[in-house]
């Protein structure tokens, strides 16, 4: 019975504050511990449905080390979430009046001449940007070279330009977020100034917790401006609102009348935590949905339909596009097997310290975010800038391009936008009280700015190839998506693979099958290549449908290769980095329910007795304990903080006496976290699992 993986809940019983044991631990709290217990409360997020642990996939870790299709399965199921969340919507007759009144005030911003801005942060930050330059500007381009798009502009002049997706900290946090920024409200306000978003523009602030900082800035920051008008501002986020009540700040967007809400709660995730995963995938759904409807509303207006049908327009509303996402889930999930091919490779090229490479045209906005939310999601490096002195980043992404600066263009479909210090330093300086968000806002900055765009190449490149170009035990995936043609480009990127010894894969997500002439150039190649071709059907003008497939793909893909590379513990990830104020309450929570899990096992009981449980301010203590260890010992680097603290302290717990920090290096190095937790693993499920 796995009611055992909540313990954790059980072992959180004390109040949050509670004081340590004395002595036990020998850990005596940092004044930034002190103040995170103290004066943090709203950043203990644990109570979030979100930041659960998910049934289906608890033991994760252990399911696909025996077998790599059965951990995707799993995964993949969890997807079924989605596909009842959506239901739910289209059923309550409240929440799909709001969406459809969404996409009126869409199609009467845009006639009017105004903007549509989409805001997050971190993986929603990257669910806005998709949503303009994976989703939107991708079908202007086009339509472009359609007949009727002479029609469309002689009516709605520019209207391919009105809709802007905007990232906390701007284009450079699409890389890797940057530090702090997240939990500074005054950052949405001051990124509304800088993206030039009017009274009459409509802002949708995105957040999957329902509860991030600068996400509420923006929310509120957006409603001063409109005034009273509730159609101007709206807040879509992944957490029932009984659960976000005790949360001051996001109290104060739930209880404001001129916010209108969208809630869609998900549950868990398939990762906990992760919210990258189910509740993403939920938000960028439906709010693609929502933006297509409206958008089919106003070229009906100057448009025949055979003209709109022509572009890829049809008469679903939106009740029935979200009824039809359990077809695309359902078709997703059955290449569990096919992807176990491609996921098994992937790790083991990782596992012999190579590398990945993935091409992308089409795809290429949903490949990138999938990349680089891998980083803070399970502890790697992000993206290597040109100048590296060596390779850090485990994989990397490029797209047909001549140089760098096309290719940010290819991603983007616009310029790359940096934050201007001369807008954002003095607030920054002046405005935040708290000063260790000061010293990290002000760290970030420092990284943010449109010098950066020069940093990062993803060209398939003369220039790529001679740097970082494919080598034996390397692999690649090849990824198309939707009516994509299969360029000259692709064939040298998959013979240049070939060449060199390394393992190329050919992923594809289309409404129709696969055409001959790719089939025929992957035949050729010297040694076999795994195909992974989806088909869905269901064609819609922004190819939301297909790339909200390959979207589910890649996280399982990606969250299955972590997974066997033993960067998840059951289905957390312990290797989290604990780069904010959330994450620093995450990887709290995550040392706790592994350490009391443990403590509550018959095998601890037998052998030790009853011990008392560890408290949040233990844990978190040791944890801040630990980013020290981990950045100031040598030993230590390199070893993920809360794997590092739950070693540490069941090892003092079991020797009844202090922390001994180096012991926990040695036994954390010997072999993982899920090998030292794995005689505590009973039949009934348990820690690690």
């Amino acid at each position: 019975m796995r009611s055992m993986s909540f313990l954790v809940i059980a072992g959180a019983a004390l109040p949050l504050g509670a004081q340590p044991v004395p002595n036990r631990l020998g850990v005596t709290p940092s004044a930034q511990s002190r103040d995170f217990v103290a004066n943090k409360q709203q950043f203990q997020l644990h109570s979030l449905l979100t930041e659960q642990r998910h049934p289906r996939s608890f033991d994760l870790s252990t399911r696909i080390a025996a077998d790599t299709a059965d951990g995707l399965a799993a995964l993949l199921s969890v997807d079924e979430d989605i596909s009842a969340a959506l239901q739910g919507a289209a059923d309550d007759p409240a929440r799909l009046a709001a969406l459809e009144h969404a996409s009126r005030e869409i199609t009467r911003a845009l006639r009017n001449g105004h903007r549509l801005y989409f805001y997050g942060t971190g993986s929603t930050g990257r669910l806005a940007e998709t949503i303009e330059s994976g989703l939107w500007r991708p079908f202007w381009q086009r339509t472009a070279a359609s007949p009727a798009m002479a029609k469309i502009e002689a009516r709605f002049p520019g209207l391919g330009e009105r809709v802007r997706g905007e990232i906390t900290g701007g284009d450079r946090a699409l890389i890797a977020s940057l530090e702090g920024f997240e939990d500074i409200p005054e950052i949405g306000r001051l990124q509304l100034q800088d993206n030039g978003i009017r009274p009459q523009d409509l802002v949708f602030a995105v957040t999957e917790g329902g509860e991030t900082s600068a996400v509420i800035g923006t929310a509120l920051a957006a409603a001063d401006q409109a005034g009273a008008d509730a159609r101007r501002t709206w807040f879509v986020y992944n957490n029932p609102d009984e659960v976000l009540r005790p949360f001051e700040r996001s109290r104060r967007v739930l209880d404001d009348a001129r916010i209108t809400k969208i809630p869609l709660p998900t549950g868990p995730q398939a990762i906990t935590g992760s919210t990258r995963m189910q509740a993403t995938t939920t938000s960028l759904y439906v709010l693609g949905v929502v933006l297509e409807d409206a958008t089919r509303a106003l070229l009906r207006e100057v448009l025949t339909g055979d003209e709109l049908a022509e572009l890829g327009f049809n008469d679903a509303g939106i009740a029935e596009r979200l009824r039809g996402f359990a077809a695309i889930q359902r078709t997703t999930a059955a290449a569990a097997q096919k992807l176990a091919a491609w996921t098994d490779r992937e790790a083991a090229s990782y596992a012999a310290g190579r590398h990945a490479t993935y091409l992308a045209t089409r795809a290429l906005m949903p490949v990138f975010v999938d990349v680089t939310e891998r980083a803070p999601t399970f502890r790697l490096s992000p993206l290597d800038p040109v100048d590296a002195a060596e390779r850090r980043s485990w994989i990397q992404v490029w797209t047909p391009a001549a140089d760098g600066a096309q290719a940010w263009q290819a991603l983007l479909h616009r310029p790359f936008h940096g934050l201007d210090k001369a807008l954002y330093l003095p607030p920054f300086e002046n405005g935040i009280d708290d000063p260790y968000l000061r010293e990290a806002a002000l760290r970030g900055l420092s990284n943010a700015g449109d010098e950066q765009q020069a940093l990062y190449d993803l060209s398939f490149s003369d220039a790529n190839l001679h740097r970082s170009g494919p080598q034996a035990g390397d692999t690649g995936a090849l990824i198309l998506l939707g009516d994509e043609a299969h360029a000259d480009a692709n064939r040298r990127w998959l013979q240049a693979f070939a060449t060199a010894g390394a393992e190329p894969v050919l992923v594809s997500v289309s409404a129709r099958p696969l055409a001959s002439d790719v089939l025929a150039d992957v035949a050729a190649l010297p040694r076999p290549v795994p195909v992974i071709a989806v088909t869905v059907p269901q064609r819609d003008a922004f190819e939301l449908n297909q790339t909200i497939a390959l979207k589910m793909l890649l996280n399982a893909h990606s969250t299955g290769v972590m997974a066997k590379r033993g960067r998840v513990v059951g289905n957390t990830m312990t290797s989290v980095q604990p780069g904010n104020l959330k994450l620093i309450g995450r990887a709290t929570w995550l040392i706790l329910s592994h350490v009391n899990a443990v403590l509550e096992t018959p095998a601890w009981r037998t052998a030790r007795g009853s011990t008392a449980p560890l408290t949040y301010a233990e844990a978190n203590a040791v944890l801040f304990e630990a980013i020290e260890q981990r950045r100031n010992a040598p030993g230590a680097s390199g070893l993920p903080e809360v794997e590092l603290s739950v070693v540490a302290v069941l090892d003092a717990l079991k020797a009844d006496r202090p922390i001994d920090w180096n012991a926990a290096v040695t036994q954390l190095r010997a072999g993982g976290l899920s090998r030292y937790l794995a005689p505590y693993a009973t039949a009934t499920g348990a820690p690690g699992r």
